[in-house]
């Protein structure tokens, strides 16, 4: 999940602003991040919306962290 907190901090955001962002509370996210617990579908996706990345990039099947077009 090291990927997770680089992007995070890429972005100069704390856990507690990942929170307000993802609706995810800070102690389960610190668990995600650092691999002791796993995000849902829904969750990697607020995630993914925070952090302006795609799903795939937080799943590690592409190295490229920019997002796919998104609908409006």
């Amino acid at each position: 999940m090291s990927r997770l907190k680089e992007l995070r901090k890429s972005k100069g955001y704390t856990q507690t602003k990942m929170q307000i962002l993802t609706g995810i509370d800070q102690s389960d996210y610190s668990k995600i991040e650092n691999g002791k617990r796993y995000y849902t579908f829904e969750q990697c996706k607020r995630i993914a919306l925070a952090l302006d990345t795609s799903m795939d990039y937080l799943a590690e099947l592409t190295d490229n962290p920019i997002p796919y077009p998104r609908k409006n």
